[in-house]
C-alpha cells in the first residue's frame, strides 16, 4: 500500500506539472527530427578552382561531384580560397600540378585532395602533385577543427546553467521580492546581477581558453585577446539568455528542462557538423543561434588567423543578442514588481 501511495503521488505530480510531459514525451521526438533533417541533407559538392589545367582532366574533374570553376590566374583563384569560396585550386605549372586547399577543415581537406589526385591519376599516373594549405597544415586533427567550437560551446553552456541557476534561487529565496521592494530600478537589478556573474565568466572563459591552447595545444593562429573577448561575449550572451529564462521556471529541474529546447538545437547549427550538407531552409536556422556566430568567430581566429575585420560581424551581433536579452530581463521583472 505504501508503495503504491507512493507511485500513485509521483504519477499526479506529473500529470500537473504540463511543461514536463512536454520535455519527457515531445522533446525527444523534435531533437530526433532535427538530427534526421541534419543528417539527411543535401549532397556536399566540393568548389574547386582551376588554373592553367588540360581540357581532358578538366573535363575529367567536372564528371566527378565537384563544382569546377575556370580562373585565368592563380592570382584570383587565390583571392576566391581566402574569401572561402573554394575547397581547393589545382594549377599547372612546368607540368607539376600545385594542389591548394584552403585547410580549416581537415575532413574536407582529405576528401578534396583524394578526389584530385584520383582523377589526375589517368592522365599523370607518376606526377606526384605538390600540396600545400592556405590555413592550417597537413596532419592537423579533427581536434584542431572542432576545438574552438567547443571552447565557446563549454562556456556558453555552464555559464547558462550557472545563470539560470543562480537567478532562480535568487528568486525563490526571496532576495529579489526583498531587493525589489527597495526604490532600485529594475534595471539597475539586472546590470547588478550580469556584473556580479560576469566576473566569473570572465574568469572561466580565460581558463578555458588558456586549457584548451597551451595545455591541450589546440591550433592557434590568431590573436589569444580576440578569442578571450569572443568567448567573453559568448559568455555575457549565456549570462543573460539564462537568466531570462529563468523567470519562466519553478524550479532547478525546470531549469535544465531549457536544455533539449535552447541549447541542444543550437549544437547542431555551431559548426560541429558541416552547415553546407544542411537543406537550406535549415541552414537559415542558424541565423537566431548565438552559438554559431561565437563559433564561427573563434574559428575565424583560431585556425584561419582573422582578425578584426573577419570577426567584427560576429561582435555586433551577440552584443545585440545580449542587449535584447537583457531588456526582456528587465520586462520580465514587471510580474515581481510594478513601477
Amino acid at each position: 500500500m505504501r508503495i503504491r501511495a507512493l507511485a500513485i503521488r509521483i504519477i499526479r505530480q506529473f500529470v500537473r506539472d504540463k511543461r514536463t510531459l512536454a520535455l519527457l514525451f515531445l522533446a525527444p521526438l523534435l531533437i530526433l527530427c532535427l538530427v534526421k533533417l541534419v543528417f539527411n541533407g543535401q549532397t556536399v559538392h566540393p568548389e574547386i578552382g582551376i588554373v592553367g589545367v588540360p581540357q581532358l582532366l578538366a573535363q575529367r574533374l567536372e564528371q566527378t561531384d565537384a563544382h569546377i570553376t575556370v580562373y585565368d590566374d592563380a592570382g584570383s583563384a587565390e583571392e576566391a580560397l581566402k574569401a572561402g569560396d573554394l575547397h581547393a585550386v589545382l594549377t599547372l605549372a612546368d607540368r607539376t600540378p600545385h594542389i591548394r586547399l584552403e585547410g580549416s577543415d581537415p575532413s574536407e581537406s582529405k576528401m578534396v585532395l583524394l578526389l584530385l589526385q584520383r582523377t589526375m591519376q589517368a592522365d599523370m599516373p607518376s606526377v606526384q602533385p605538390d600540396v600545400s594549405y592556405l590555413h592550417g597544415y597537413e596532419d592537423m586533427t579533427s581536434f584542431d577543427s572542432f576545438g574552438p567550437v567547443l571552447i565557446g560551446f563549454f562556456s556558453f553552456f555552464f555559464v547558462f546553467m550557472l545563470a539560470g541557476v543562480s537567478f532562480l534561487r535568487e528568486r525563490t529565496s526571496g532576495t529579489l521580492e526583498r531587493l525589489l521592494a527597495t526604490p532600485i530600478r529594475r534595471s539597475e537589478v539586472v546590470a547588478g546581477y550580469l556584473s556580479g556573474f560576469g566576473l566569473f565568466t570572465l574568469l572561466q572563459a580565460a581558463l578555458i581558453a588558456w586549457f584548451a591552447i597551451d595545455v591541450l595545444g589546440l591550433y592557434m593562429q590568431g590573436s589569444i585577446w580576440l578569442v578571450l573577448f569572443m568567448n567573453l561575449l559568448l559568455s555575457l550572451t549565456a549570462l543573460t539568455l539564462g537568466t531570462l529564462l529563468s523567470s519562466f521556471a519553478g524550479s532547478e529541474f525546470q531549469i535544465i528542462q531549457f536544455i533539449p529546447l535552447v541549447i541542444v538545437p543550437q549544437v547542431f547549427f555551431s559548426g560541429l557538423f558541416n552547415l553546407d550538407a544542411m537543406l537550406p531552409w535549415l541552414q537559415n536556422l542558424s541565423l537566431i543561434m548565438p552559438l554559431y556566430y561565437g563559433a564561427d568567430a573563434m574559428r575565424g581566429i583560431m585556425i584561419r588567423g582573422e582578425g578584426w575585420e573577419g570577426i567584427q560581424l560576429d561582435v555586433y551581433v551577440l552584443i545585440g543578442f545580449s542587449l535584447a536579452f537583457a531588456l526582456l530581463n528587465v520586462l520580465a521583472l514587471r510580474k515581481h514588481r510594478a513601477i
